[in-house]
């Protein structure tokens, strides 16, 4: 089982390298049902976690002057506050109520992942967020960071892509200041109340730095869009068995529940058919006669 999780846990650091999210998304689920935690102690490992494996993947970015100081700092430090807040509050959260919660939120992540990153709102917006946008958006964000241990990168990334107008590899980048700041911030509140198994957290913090590692040589080589449809699909999946673990049976054979299903599943397909309409509408055409290179 101590394998399973190591190499589960790789794929955290990876995810993180490469995407620049994901870490919580798959390190909450590692700790419950890999490594058999409950599920606040899960969530408060998991900070940990995804806090130090993103300042070890902030490093190559911040080499490479993909990092925009000011307002990843400024977005960190209302996020932490938000993160902090959301920690203590989950101490009077039921776990399966979290567990619910994080699953909502995987779902919801996953629909943000499949329709991709809209690169022309990228380019009309300025350079840096205002600061009342920086501080209602942080404070939510870490929030839900803090509350349900999830909603990190994939919140951050297009918080800081779509509104703040930064390129996609200076948003990646510099979400993982901010998640290192709020994930840090999150498990003050959570060590309130919340024992941490260190040498558990420790050996998956590890293998997580190494996948971060792995992932920051990968991400220049594999297509962004491919990995972020494959993971967006992989985090639908992974929420549904969530889902699945947490909510009885009467509830799964609720009318109500099926149409939500639908729902989401729907949203997902129509997020992915407009990201491809949009590429065949921005894909460089050509004529009869002309040379295709």
């Amino acid at each position: 089982m101590t394998a399973l999780v190591v190499a589960a846990s790789l794929l955290v650091g990876v995810s993180l390298g490469v995407l620049g999210g994901g870490g919580s998304i798959l390190t909450v689920p590692i700790l419950v049902y890999l490594a058999g935690q409950g599920t606040k102690e899960a969530i408060a490992t998991s900070l940990f976690v995804v806090g130090v494996t993103s300042l070890a993947a902030l490093v190559p970015h911040a080499r490479a002057r993909r990092i925009r100081w000011r307002t990843g700092l400024l977005f960190g430090a209302f996020s932490m506050a938000g993160a902090y807040g959301g920690g203590r509050l989950a101490e009077y959260v039921p776990g399966t109520v979290l567990l619910i919660a994080f699953a909502l939120m995987m779902l919801a992540t996953a629909v943000a992942m499949l329709r991709g990153p809209r690169r022309a709102r990228e380019r009309a917006r300025p350079a840096d967020l205002p600061l009342k946008h920086i501080a209602v958006e942080g404070l939510v964000v870490g929030a839900v960071t803090g509350l349900v241990g999830s909603g990190g990168g994939f919140l951050v990334v297009p918080a800081l892509a779509l509104l703040g107008g930064l390129p996609m590899g200076v948003a990646v980048g510099t979400s993982l200041l901010v998640i290192a700041m709020k994930s840090f911030a999150g498990l003050a509140g959570h060590l309130a109340g919340v024992a941490i198994d260190w040498p558990l957290a420790v050996t998956v913090t590890a293998a997580a730095v190494v996948g971060s590692l792995a992932g920051g040589r990968l991400a220049g080589r594999i297509p962004q869009d491919a990995l972020r449809t494959a993971f967006g699909w992989f985090v639908v999946v992974m929420g549904v068995f969530v889902l699945v673990q947490q909510l009885d049976a009467a509830v799964w054979t609720h009318p109500v529940t099926w149409a939500g299903a639908g729902a989401v599943l729907a949203a997902a397909v129509a997020a992915r058919w407009r990201a491809a309409r949009s590429a065949r509408a921005h894909a460089p055409t050509t004529t009869p006669g002309s040379p295709c290179g």
